[in-house]
């Protein structure tokens, strides 16, 4: 691989495609007074240091990286409740624009690490000058609380490549025990939560 910025651009454009769907759909359930379960969506395409290192590690050549590296556009959409991440994955299978090729729900079935979060693969086509190329695409949902925990997570796992040790380990899998005690305590009090939210946006609303 050689020309790097030809190759990626595709996937950029799908990454931008993308945002802009979520974010469309979000913005129609509050403009009819609903909630939404989205409440933000940001996206990156990989870098090519990360793609070469995966490659490598992974022993994916040049020929079949489009297929076999299923990330190298990432879709995160974080949601409110855990309910919602599931109200998300219907809406996605429901739509004509992307196919879901790929999923995992690690939400029920956490990694050993804590790890929470559900993953779709999805087949996205854009249209280049010289015509539609369908692209692979991930898509993690994930709530606000389950989010925080996998970014110090992710930061976490560069200064110890993974290895954590016993006692890191330990606190990790206990704090992903907390968050998701805090998802499902939010779940319970969701109707309140909700209602006082309408409350104050009908109150900014006021303000403006």
């Amino acid at each position: 691989m050689t020309d790097w910025e030809t190759f990626l651009w595709p996937y950029n454009e799908t990454v931008q495609e993308l945002k802009v769907k979520f974010r469309s759909l979000r913005q129609g359930f509050l403009t009819r007074g609903e909630h939404s379960p989205i409440e933000f969506v940001v996206g990156r395409v990989k870098t090519v240091d990360s793609i070469k290192e995966k490659m490598q590690r992974r022993i994916i050549s040049p020929e079949v990286i489009e297929t076999d590296m299923q990330d190298i556009a990432g879709i995160r959409i974080m949601c409110q409740f855990v309910d919602d991440i599931y109200k998300v994955v219907d809406l996605i299978h429901e739509r004509s624009d992307m196919e879901v090729v790929e999923e995992r729900d690690y939400i029920h079935a956490a990694k050993p690490s804590g790890y929470r979060s559900y993953h779709m693969v999805i087949k996205y086509t854009v249209f280049l000058p010289e015509g539609e190329k369908t692209l692979i695409a991930e898509i993690q949902i994930r709530t606000l609380a389950m989010n925080f925990w996998a970014t110090v997570e992710h930061t976490l796992s560069y200064k110890y490549q993974g290895k954590y040790p016993e006692d890191v380990s330990k606190r990790l899998k206990s704090t992903a025990e907390a968050a998701y005690k805090l998802d499902e305590e939010m779940s319970v009090i969701r109707k309140e939560v909700q209602d006082a939210q309408k409350v104050f946006n009908q109150s900014k609303g006021k303000e403006q």
